[in-house]
């Protein structure tokens, strides 16, 4: 492969949907209450893809250093795991990407946020939190990601501060209604780590990561799987009941669950068979990532047909 070839595999492109999902459902609602701003949530998804990126880079060195990747790994090779790119360029990468995330935040917030000060406060926090969780999910001693609070993160950051972050800066208000959609997809994006956490399970345990699918064992983790699919589809048909004049169309973003069900059914499968190939879940975890992105833009779609 080709430096370049070898940075793009690096970068993990195809997550970036997964990270988009949030900021397109926040922009869907702020479309709906007619607060949009085109030139916010574009720096919105700057920010929140290079927070992602930032989260791949700083995850391969994380898991390399530790030994979590290694031969029996059961993902994709990672380029610094295979020695396609070396220590010291991978850091030059981190560091680059946290300069880069935080000019875009910070530009972000001074074209949202003006002179309101308590805001500030708030997003400043915020951001911080949020980058130092990119780095820290597998980097350091406090590596997170390894202490079973992944999947706490994910739902926080890619659910509830992605949603109602985002809707805030449009308008600078805020709505407990909210909380249903951005729940939502929070709780779809654990679903997909929940997925790498299963597929992992038996080289987390051997290089000490634990996470939640390490303390439960992958049958019960499934369990929780389902729990998170379902209690996503009661949370986002929860707030179309709460508008008015809903209409049966408006549920069309629910067609988004037809293949997170066929993953359900392939996951259980592998899961009772105790198939400990990566293919079966490295398929559904692409599907379930893939399927929170047409979650989001399904619902961001009907809501701005309703305007």
């Amino acid at each position: 492969m080709s430096k370049v070839s070898v940075w793009l595999s690096e970068l993990r492109l195809r997550t970036l949907p997964l990270a988009a999902a949030s900021i397109i459902l926040g922009a869907g609602l702020a479309i709906h209450a007619q607060i949009f701003d085109l030139l916010i949530f574009s720096l919105s998804l700057i920010t929140a893809l290079l927070l992602q990126i930032l989260s791949n880079l700083a995850n391969d060195y994380g898991d390399a250093i530790s030994g979590v990747d290694n031969g029996k790994r059961v993902g994709p090779l990672r380029a610094m795991q295979s020695g396609a790119i070396s220590r010291k360029s991978l850091k030059i990468a981190i560091l680059l990407t946290t300069f880069l995330v935080s000019v875009s935040g910070m530009t972000l917030l001074v074209v949202a946020l003006g002179s309101n000060s308590t805001s500030w406060v708030v997003f400043l926090v915020l951001g911080l939190l949020a980058i130092v969780a990119a780095i820290t999910y597998t980097m350091g001693k406090l590596h997170y990601g390894y202490r079973a609070m992944g999947d706490l993160a994910v739902f926080l950051f890619f659910g509830l501060v992605g949603v109602v972050g985002s809707y805030y800066l449009y308008g600078l208000t805020f709505s407990w209604s909210l909380l249903l959609p951005a729940t939502s997809v929070g709780l779809l994006s654990a679903a997909v780590l929940n997925i790498n956490n299963m597929r992992d399970m038996y080289t987390d345990k051997e290089a000490n990561k634990t996470t939640l699918v390490v303390l439960w064992g992958r049958r019960n983790a499934f369990i929780y799987h389902l729990s998170l699919i379902v209690a996503a589809g009661i949370c986002s048909i929860s707030y179309f009941s709460l508008l008015e004049n809903v209409q049966a169309w408006q549920f069309i973003f629910l067609l988004s669950f037809s293949p997170l069900i066929k993953s359900c059914l392939a996951l259980k499968e592998a899961i009772f068979k105790d198939i400990r190939d990566g293919q079966v879940f490295n398929d559904e975890l692409k599907n379930t990532a893939l399927s929170t992105f047409v979650f989001s833009l399904l619902f961001a779609v009907v809501l701005i047909a309703m305007n």
